[in-house]
């Protein structure tokens, strides 16, 4: 544990932003894949679904949580697999 106050603060608030951004990650990750199953099933939703998995990708970039490459990846391949059902 640490003894300085600064130490104390350091581990707080390292503390909440762990906790944020494993929810951050959490919610991106459920919103992926409702959007994947969607598109599988065909559903009317799913490009609506794509939009906001989209959006939460490009958030999450944003806030340095996912890598620009990887965020980009994933819209990438989300944007592939709608492409694909929709035609």
């Amino acid at each position: 544990m640490p003894i300085k106050k600064a130490a104390i603060k350091a581990l707080k608030q390292s503390k909440t932003r762990a906790t944020r951004n494993a929810n951050i990650k959490k919610n991106l990750r459920d919103l992926v894949h409702k959007s994947k199953t969607l598109v599988e099933k065909k559903e009317g939703e799913a490009a609506k679904k794509v939009k906001e998995a989209i959006k939460a990708i490009d958030k999450a970039i944003q806030k340095k949580i996912m890598k620009k490459n990887s965020g980009a990846r994933k819209k990438s391949r989300l944007m592939k697999r709608l492409n694909s059902m929709l035609k």
